[in-house]
């Protein structure tokens, strides 16, 4: 077994409350400097820069996971990670469909960027994207299930969209099996406070929206990874997420 220390929530300047300087390189260097393996890229209701960010992890030698936090309309967060960038990118194109048709200010919400594998501008996403959608949580998560998304509640230790806050504990009818927390300290807290949330797989990670937010090495999966791929690693990492609860 290997240790695989990880970040598994990351905006880009994609999403408009990040930094532009939270580019697809920028982020794998940063990431690279604190010594992380697998990264995933979880824009706001978008996977626009997952291409480009497979690209930058790969000069890195880290594992690139593509994600997306979907907003419900409920305005509770959850993260959907796809094993293949394939199902990635066709799930963002249906979830286009569920954001309402309301235009970014780029001077009041921030930019919406979209980047190639150099980090240079390909184009801007005109539509909002810290909207919600228009699908409740449990069409969300069923929704991202068809295209072959491992979905989790986004950081359910916040109050802001974290889906204790907003549904006032952690339903049992979606079948989730991992929990994200934004902070370690507040697992043991939570689980007396709140029974369903115990017995779940856990995955700490920062949210980050600038360089600096971004994990350092301190939380790993630990991946039976021989012989070796990149493949296998990640094959691995969504059995383990889907798997059996620990």
């Amino acid at each position: 077994m290997t240790k695989y220390f990880y970040d598994m929530h990351i905006h880009s300047c994609l999403s408009p409350c990040a930094d532009d300087d939270m580019t697809p390189n920028n982020i794998a260097g940063m990431a690279a400097l604190k010594g992380l393996q697998i990264l995933a890229l979880t824009d706001h209701n978008s996977c626009k820069n997952c291409p480009a960010f497979f690209e930058a992890c790969r000069e890195q030698g880290i594992i690139a996971i593509a994600g997306m936090e979907l907003s419900t309309a409920e305005d509770i967060h959850i993260v959907c990670l796809f094993e293949s960038l394939e199902n990635a990118m066709a799930f963002d194109k249906e979830i286009e469909k569920h954001l309402p048709d309301i235009k970014n200010r780029a001077e009041i919400f921030g930019n919406q960027l979209i980047l190639d594998g150099e980090d240079e501008p390909i184009g801007e996403e005109c539509k909002l994207l810290i909207s919600s959608t228009d699908l409740w949580l449990g069409d969300a998560v069923e929704l991202a299930r068809k295209y072959g998304a491992h979905v989790h509640p986004a950081h359910i230790d916040r109050e802001s969209n974290g889906i204790i806050a907003i549904l006032g504990d952690m339903p049992l009818d979606y079948g989730f099996d991992c929990l994200e927390f934004n902070d370690h300290s507040n697992i043991e807290p939570i689980n007396e406070k709140y029974p369903n949330t115990r017995g779940k797989k856990v995955i700490v990670s920062s949210d980050a929206h600038h360089l600096w937010d971004i994990s350092e090495a301190d939380h790993c999966f630990e991946i039976d990874d021989e012989p070796y791929s990149s493949a296998l690693v990640r094959k691995r990492l969504f059995e383990m997420l889907d798997g059996a609860n620990g």
